[in-house]
């Protein structure tokens, strides 16, 4: 696994693959450090071989063919396959377009 870096790798719209779980998404919000707090966070990692740190970008991801939303810690996500849209029923309400394998907001100016 990549060594884990503060630094923001993905934008709102792209799409990513869940590194240990292998369901892909689109990011839709991206948070500088975990906002959750620890009894969301004990929850979470309770049984795992691994405890994501809370110091690293946690991203907001709509999840393909599926009506969940996760909130996934960086170093558990990549880039995922751009060339196929994602499936989820709250897609419309945060982007209105996708193309060249990223997902668009509206343009209001």
């Amino acid at each position: 696994m990549a060594p884990v870096t503060r630094k923001v790798l993905f934008r709102e719209g792209q799409i990513v693959r869940h590194v240990r779980y292998g369901y892909r998404g689109v990011v839709v919000g991206c948070d500088r450090t975990c906002q959750a707090d620890d009894t969301w966070y004990d929850f979470q990692v309770q049984g795992k071989d691994y405890r994501p740190t809370k110091d690293q970008p946690w991203y907001h991801v709509l999840v393909d063919e599926s009506v969940r939303q996760t909130y996934v810690a960086q170093q558990n996500l990549e880039a995922g396959d751009s060339t196929r849209p994602i499936h989820h029923p709250l897609i419309h309400h945060y982007f209105n377009a996708f193309q060249g394998g990223s997902y668009h907001r509206p343009s209001w100016n």
